[in-house]
Protein backbone atom coordinates (compact mmCIF):
# COMPACT_ATOMS: atom_id res chain seq x y z
CA UNK A 1 0.00 0.00 0.00
CA UNK A 2 1.47 3.39 -0.89
CA UNK A 3 2.33 5.70 1.97
CA UNK A 4 1.88 9.44 2.04
CA UNK A 5 4.79 11.01 0.24
CA UNK A 6 5.31 8.06 -2.12
CA UNK A 7 5.44 8.75 -5.87
CA UNK A 8 2.51 6.36 -6.39
CA UNK A 9 -1.06 7.49 -5.78
CA UNK A 10 -4.21 5.75 -4.62
CA UNK A 11 -6.75 5.02 -7.32
CA UNK A 12 -10.33 5.75 -6.29
CA UNK A 13 -13.12 3.72 -7.82
CA UNK A 14 -16.61 4.92 -6.96
CA UNK A 15 -19.27 2.30 -7.65
CA UNK A 16 -22.85 3.51 -8.20
CA UNK A 17 -25.27 0.62 -8.70
CA UNK A 18 -28.37 1.11 -10.85
CA UNK A 19 -29.81 -2.34 -10.32
CA UNK A 20 -32.29 -3.91 -12.72
CA UNK A 21 -33.84 -6.29 -10.20
CA UNK A 22 -36.41 -4.07 -8.55
CA UNK A 23 -34.28 -3.25 -5.50
CA UNK A 24 -33.20 0.21 -4.47
CA UNK A 25 -29.96 1.45 -6.06
CA UNK A 26 -26.93 1.02 -3.83
CA UNK A 27 -23.64 2.87 -3.74
CA UNK A 28 -20.29 2.24 -2.16
CA UNK A 29 -16.64 3.05 -2.70
CA UNK A 30 -13.86 0.71 -3.64
CA UNK A 31 -10.14 1.41 -3.41
CA UNK A 32 -7.37 0.04 -5.59
CA UNK A 33 -3.79 0.84 -6.47
CA UNK A 34 -1.97 1.33 -9.77
CA UNK A 35 1.51 2.89 -10.18
CA UNK A 36 1.24 6.46 -11.39
CA UNK A 37 1.89 10.00 -10.28
CA UNK A 38 -1.10 11.87 -9.02
CA UNK A 39 -0.46 15.05 -11.02
CA UNK A 40 -0.78 13.05 -14.27
CA UNK A 41 -4.11 11.44 -13.47
CA UNK A 42 -6.98 11.37 -15.98
CA UNK A 43 -10.55 10.61 -14.96
CA UNK A 44 -12.16 7.51 -16.44
CA UNK A 45 -15.75 6.24 -16.12
CA UNK A 46 -16.48 2.58 -16.89
CA UNK A 47 -20.16 1.66 -17.20
CA UNK A 48 -21.20 -1.95 -16.68
CA UNK A 49 -24.77 -3.17 -17.18
CA UNK A 50 -25.65 -2.31 -13.58
CA UNK A 51 -23.00 0.07 -12.25
CA UNK A 52 -20.72 3.00 -12.94
CA UNK A 53 -17.08 2.73 -11.89
CA UNK A 54 -14.82 5.76 -11.66
CA UNK A 55 -11.04 5.49 -11.83
CA UNK A 56 -8.04 7.76 -12.18
CA UNK A 57 -5.44 6.66 -14.71
CA UNK A 58 -2.20 8.11 -16.06
CA UNK A 59 -0.87 8.35 -19.64
CA UNK A 60 1.19 5.15 -19.23
CA UNK A 61 -1.76 3.02 -18.06
CA UNK A 62 -2.47 0.19 -20.50
CA UNK A 63 -5.81 -1.22 -21.52
CA UNK A 64 -4.88 -4.40 -19.65
CA UNK A 65 -4.27 -2.49 -16.41
CA UNK A 66 -7.60 -0.69 -16.66
CA UNK A 67 -9.45 -3.89 -17.56
CA UNK A 68 -7.89 -5.77 -14.63
CA UNK A 69 -8.87 -3.00 -12.24
CA UNK A 70 -12.47 -3.14 -13.50
CA UNK A 71 -12.83 -6.91 -13.10
CA UNK A 72 -11.15 -6.78 -9.69
CA UNK A 73 -13.55 -4.08 -8.53
CA UNK A 74 -16.70 -5.96 -9.57
CA UNK A 75 -15.40 -9.39 -8.56
CA UNK A 76 -15.26 -11.02 -11.98
CA UNK A 77 -13.37 -14.25 -12.57
CA UNK A 78 -14.78 -15.31 -15.97
CA UNK A 79 -13.03 -12.37 -17.60
CA UNK A 80 -12.34 -14.00 -20.98
CA UNK A 81 -15.85 -13.17 -22.24
CA UNK A 82 -15.52 -9.43 -21.71
CA UNK A 83 -13.83 -6.31 -22.99
CA UNK A 84 -14.00 -2.53 -22.80
CA UNK A 85 -15.81 -0.56 -25.49
CA UNK A 86 -15.35 3.10 -26.32
CA UNK A 87 -16.54 5.64 -28.87
CA UNK A 88 -13.71 7.04 -30.98
CA UNK A 89 -13.21 10.55 -32.30
CA UNK A 90 -15.29 9.69 -35.41
CA UNK A 91 -18.23 8.54 -33.29
CA UNK A 92 -17.67 4.83 -33.97
CA UNK A 93 -17.78 2.12 -31.30
CA UNK A 94 -14.71 -0.08 -30.96
CA UNK A 95 -12.93 -2.32 -28.45
CA UNK A 96 -10.07 -1.08 -26.29
CA UNK A 97 -6.79 -2.85 -27.14
CA UNK A 98 -5.39 -4.31 -23.94
CA UNK A 99 -1.76 -4.32 -25.08
CA UNK A 100 -1.70 -0.59 -25.80
CA UNK A 101 -1.82 2.48 -23.58
CA UNK A 102 -5.38 3.67 -23.01
CA UNK A 103 -4.69 7.27 -23.98
CA UNK A 104 -2.74 6.32 -27.12
CA UNK A 105 -5.95 4.94 -28.60
CA UNK A 106 -8.52 7.06 -30.41
CA UNK A 107 -10.82 7.48 -27.40
CA UNK A 108 -13.16 10.45 -27.70
CA UNK A 109 -11.87 13.27 -25.50
CA UNK A 110 -14.26 13.69 -22.60
CA UNK A 111 -14.05 14.33 -18.91
CA UNK A 112 -14.25 11.68 -17.67
CA UNK A 113 -13.24 9.37 -20.53
CA UNK A 114 -16.12 6.96 -21.15
CA UNK A 115 -15.90 3.16 -21.49
CA UNK A 116 -18.41 0.33 -21.40
CA UNK A 117 -17.68 -3.08 -19.89
CA UNK A 118 -19.48 -5.52 -22.18
CA UNK A 119 -19.48 -9.13 -23.30
CA UNK A 120 -17.28 -9.47 -26.36
CA UNK A 121 -17.54 -13.23 -26.79
CA UNK A 122 -20.68 -15.30 -26.27
CA UNK A 123 -20.76 -18.92 -25.05
CA UNK A 124 -22.50 -21.53 -27.19
CA UNK A 125 -24.02 -23.16 -24.10
CA UNK A 126 -24.73 -20.67 -21.33
CA UNK A 127 -25.74 -23.33 -18.80
CA UNK A 128 -22.36 -25.06 -19.14
CA UNK A 129 -20.02 -22.13 -19.64
CA UNK A 130 -21.37 -19.36 -17.39
CA UNK A 131 -20.53 -20.41 -13.85
CA UNK A 132 -20.27 -17.27 -11.75
CA UNK A 133 -23.57 -15.63 -10.78
CA UNK A 134 -22.29 -12.13 -11.52
CA UNK A 135 -21.34 -13.29 -15.04
CA UNK A 136 -24.78 -14.78 -15.60
CA UNK A 137 -26.42 -11.55 -14.46
CA UNK A 138 -24.22 -9.42 -16.72
CA UNK A 139 -25.02 -11.60 -19.75
CA UNK A 140 -28.72 -11.60 -18.91
CA UNK A 141 -28.89 -7.81 -18.78
CA UNK A 142 -26.82 -7.31 -21.93
CA UNK A 143 -28.74 -9.89 -23.99
CA UNK A 144 -32.08 -8.56 -22.73
CA UNK A 145 -31.12 -5.03 -23.75
CA UNK A 146 -30.04 -6.27 -27.18
CA UNK A 147 -33.37 -8.04 -27.68
CA UNK A 148 -35.40 -5.01 -26.56
CA UNK A 149 -33.36 -2.78 -28.87
CA UNK A 150 -33.91 -5.25 -31.74
CA UNK A 151 -30.17 -5.87 -32.09
CA UNK A 152 -31.11 -9.53 -31.59
CA UNK A 153 -34.21 -10.35 -33.61
CA UNK A 154 -36.81 -12.20 -31.53
CA UNK A 155 -40.21 -13.44 -32.79
CA UNK A 156 -43.29 -12.12 -30.96
CA UNK A 157 -44.23 -15.34 -29.15
CA UNK A 158 -40.67 -15.89 -27.98
CA UNK A 159 -40.51 -12.24 -26.88
CA UNK A 160 -43.52 -12.80 -24.62
CA UNK A 161 -41.98 -15.95 -23.11
CA UNK A 162 -38.68 -14.18 -22.50
CA UNK A 163 -40.54 -11.27 -20.91
CA UNK A 164 -42.17 -13.69 -18.46
CA UNK A 165 -38.74 -14.93 -17.34
CA UNK A 166 -37.53 -11.35 -16.98
CA UNK A 167 -40.56 -10.65 -14.75
CA UNK A 168 -39.82 -13.73 -12.64
CA UNK A 169 -36.22 -12.60 -12.24
CA UNK A 170 -37.34 -9.14 -11.09
CA UNK A 171 -40.47 -9.81 -9.03
CA UNK A 172 -40.15 -13.42 -7.86
CA UNK A 173 -43.20 -15.69 -7.67
CA UNK A 174 -46.51 -14.38 -8.93
CA UNK A 175 -48.83 -13.27 -6.13
CA UNK A 176 -52.35 -12.31 -7.18
CA UNK A 177 -52.72 -10.06 -4.16
CA UNK A 178 -49.56 -8.14 -4.93
CA UNK A 179 -49.19 -8.32 -8.69
CA UNK A 180 -52.44 -6.69 -9.69
CA UNK A 181 -53.46 -5.49 -13.14
CA UNK A 182 -51.11 -2.78 -14.34
CA UNK A 183 -48.09 -3.79 -12.23
CA UNK A 184 -45.98 -4.15 -15.39
CA UNK A 185 -47.05 -0.79 -16.84
CA UNK A 186 -43.65 0.82 -16.27
CA UNK A 187 -41.52 -2.17 -17.27
CA UNK A 188 -39.93 -2.33 -20.70
CA UNK A 189 -40.35 -5.99 -21.61
CA UNK A 190 -41.00 -6.26 -25.36
CA UNK A 191 -39.25 -4.89 -28.46
CA UNK A 192 -41.03 -1.89 -29.96
CA UNK A 193 -41.21 -3.81 -33.26
CA UNK A 194 -43.39 -6.46 -31.61
CA UNK A 195 -45.66 -3.84 -30.07
CA UNK A 196 -46.04 -2.10 -33.43
CA UNK A 197 -46.75 -5.28 -35.38
CA UNK A 198 -49.63 -6.38 -33.20
CA UNK A 199 -52.36 -3.90 -32.36
CA UNK A 200 -52.84 -4.93 -28.75
CA UNK A 201 -53.30 -2.77 -25.70
CA UNK A 202 -50.78 -2.69 -22.84
CA UNK A 203 -53.30 -4.58 -20.76
CA UNK A 204 -53.53 -7.36 -23.34
CA UNK A 205 -49.76 -7.69 -23.55
CA UNK A 206 -49.51 -7.81 -19.76
CA UNK A 207 -52.14 -10.53 -19.63
CA UNK A 208 -50.19 -12.67 -22.09
CA UNK A 209 -46.94 -12.18 -20.19
CA UNK A 210 -48.56 -12.94 -16.83
CA UNK A 211 -50.05 -16.17 -18.20
CA UNK A 212 -46.50 -17.45 -18.73
CA UNK A 213 -45.21 -15.75 -15.57
CA UNK A 214 -47.61 -17.77 -13.41
CA UNK A 215 -46.03 -20.96 -14.74
CA UNK A 216 -42.64 -20.06 -13.27
CA UNK A 217 -43.65 -20.32 -9.61
CA UNK A 218 -40.84 -21.61 -7.44
CA UNK A 219 -38.13 -20.55 -9.89
CA UNK A 220 -35.25 -18.65 -8.32
CA UNK A 221 -34.09 -15.36 -9.80
CA UNK A 222 -30.85 -16.92 -11.05
CA UNK A 223 -32.76 -19.80 -12.63
CA UNK A 224 -35.11 -17.39 -14.42
CA UNK A 225 -32.16 -15.45 -15.86
CA UNK A 226 -30.55 -18.69 -17.03
CA UNK A 227 -33.80 -19.87 -18.69
CA UNK A 228 -33.96 -16.52 -20.47
CA UNK A 229 -30.41 -16.97 -21.77
CA UNK A 230 -30.96 -20.60 -22.81
CA UNK A 231 -33.78 -19.45 -25.11
CA UNK A 232 -31.95 -16.36 -26.31
CA UNK A 233 -28.81 -18.30 -27.30
CA UNK A 234 -30.80 -20.06 -30.02
CA UNK A 235 -31.85 -16.79 -31.66
CA UNK A 236 -30.14 -16.15 -34.98
CA UNK A 237 -28.48 -12.87 -34.04
CA UNK A 238 -27.32 -13.98 -30.57
CA UNK A 239 -23.62 -13.20 -30.12
CA UNK A 240 -23.37 -11.09 -33.28
CA UNK A 241 -21.92 -7.60 -32.95
CA UNK A 242 -22.37 -4.92 -35.60
CA UNK A 243 -20.05 -1.95 -35.84
CA UNK A 244 -20.11 1.07 -38.13
CA UNK A 245 -16.86 1.35 -40.08
CA UNK A 246 -15.46 3.74 -42.67
CA UNK A 247 -12.90 3.19 -45.40
CA UNK A 248 -10.16 5.63 -46.39
CA UNK A 249 -12.62 7.60 -48.50
CA UNK A 250 -14.91 8.01 -45.52
CA UNK A 251 -17.62 5.80 -47.02
CA UNK A 252 -19.72 4.16 -44.33
CA UNK A 253 -20.27 0.42 -43.96
CA UNK A 254 -21.34 -2.07 -41.32
CA UNK A 255 -19.08 -4.83 -40.01
CA UNK A 256 -20.50 -8.00 -38.50
CA UNK A 257 -18.46 -9.99 -36.02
Amino acid sequence: MPKSGDSTALTHAGVYHVQDDGHQPQSHSVLGWLPWKKDEEVNVCVTTMDAELEFNIQPSTTGKQLFEQVVKTIGFREIWFFGLQYVDSKGLTTWLKLNRKVLSQDVRKENPYQFKFRAKFFPEDVSEELIQEVTQRMFFMQVKEAILNDEIYCPPETSVLLASYAVQAKYGDYDQGVHKAGFLANDRLLPQRVLDQHKMSKEQWEERIVTWYQEHRGMLREEAMMEYLKIAQDLEMYGVNYFDIKNKKGTGAVARC
